[in-house]
């Protein structure tokens, strides 16, 4: 079983309640049910769709800052850290209980992001580093890819 970010299966959960569908993923998915796990962390912490973009903190952003360490605010300045935490949990919960290894999770995400994030200022900046839902994942051993480097032959691979 691989786990995938509902967004990229054309979930309408993405903040601005739209989606990141990716086409022949979509299709994969159709076909492979059995084999996936949807997920939004951000919606499984309590966070309406649609809600105000939200990014990590700068300086609070680098991979390996521990995801209890690292605070998460939206554009009106308000904290949401809680609500990324508690969806990571749920997620991870997920993970353990169906033995998940692999993850397909939305670029630049400060939720599912594995390489990159905005870095904190909204100005469209980014910066390397992981999402609170990713880092947690990958300190639990579980492979993070994004969309961008995803193609039908790695998922193949990833769900044999």
């Amino acid at each position: 079983m691989i786990l995938i970010s509902a967004c990229l299966a054309g979930r309408n959960v993405k903040y601005n309640g739209r989606n990141n569908a990716v086409p022949w993923l979509c299709e994969w998915i159709e076909r492979h049910k059995e084999q996936v796990l949807l997920v939004c962390p951000e919606v499984m912490g309590g966070l309406a769709t649609p809600r105000l973009p939200a990014e990590i903190q700068s300086g609070e952003a680098d991979s390996g800052t521990s995801p209890e360490k690292r605070r998460v605010v939206n554009k009106a300045g308000e904290d949401v850290t809680e609500h990324f935490r508690r969806g990571a949990e749920k997620v991870l919960e997920l993970v353990k209980q169906h033995h998940i290894t692999s993850a397909v999770m939305k670029a630049n995400s400060p939720s599912c992001s594995g390489f990159y994030i905005y870095d904190g200022t909204f100005s469209g900046t980014k910066i390397t580093g992981r999402g609170i839902t990713a880092e947690l994942l990958v300190e639990h051993g579980v492979k993070v890819y994004s969309e961008e480097m995803l193609t039908p032959e790695l998922l193949k691979e990833l769900t044999v």
